[in-house]
């Protein structure tokens, strides 16, 4: 990040959202906690830089918002992260209305499976850095959610539901979509297609990760 682009984050709105607002992902289950917020944020300014255009003010506080509505439930957090971000009196500080209008916009669009494409370059640099496809954390984190949605499920149970969020996710037709082709991420979700293409190679990742994440000899 140049100096200039840098200065456009108000130092006071990184201390704002570092105090009042990323530390709520410490609520949140393993798959969105603080380290995933703050990967999403490094990710989006990552992506930002390649993209003059998008207001690195704008990309930094939509990428910290993004999953607070989980507090609520997940099936609408995308939608209540926008109430969140557009009921936040403090954000009038650094922001106009226009400006805080296209940040909810952009993390009501950031969900994988929106039945349309985001609105503005915001939701799709979040969408995409929301992602992270890294084969390794991807196949943990659906785990994780696994046994936190179902914690008295079986491992064969978990299996089958593991395998069916990937393939309804991750493989070839998918519903994932990802926005920027020069994204790490194009390149890795190759890797986890042929992760799960290979059912050996997969289950035996899955039941190792399993063990790791339940204590299971």
């Amino acid at each position: 990040m140049t100096p200039e682009k840098e200065n456009r984050i108000p130092t006071s709105l990184v201390r704002y959202i570092e105090t009042e607002i990323i530390p709520r992902y410490q609520a949140f289950d393993k798959a969105h906690n603080l380290s995933h917020v703050q990967t999403v944020i490094s990710e989006s300014l990552a992506l930002a830089r390649l993209h003059p255009e998008a207001d690195e003010r704008l990309v930094y506080t939509v990428a910290a918002y993004h999953d607070t509505g989980l507090c609520r439930d997940r099936a609408t957090h995308h939608l209540v992260s926008g109430e969140i971000i557009s009921h936040d009196p403090t954000l009038r500080q650094w922001f106009t209305e226009a400006e805080i209008s296209l940040m909810k916009e952009a993390v009501e669009d950031h969900r994988a499976s929106a039945d349309h494409a985001p609105r503005s370059i915001y939701g799709r640099i979040v969408a995409e850095a929301d992602r992270i496809i890294d084969p390794e954390v991807t196949l943990r984190r659906t785990v994780q959610y696994g046994l936190k949605q179902n914690p008295d499920a079986d491992e064969s149970l978990h299996y089958q539901r593991f395998c069916r969020h990937l393939m309804e996710k991750y493989a070839p037709g998918g519903y994932l979509k990802l926005w920027f082709p020069e994204s790490k991420n194009a390149r890795r979700l190759k890797k986890l297609q042929a992760i799960i293409a290979d059912e050996e190679k997969l289950k035996e990742m899955f039941h190792r990760i399993y063990k790791e994440e339940t204590g299971a000899s």
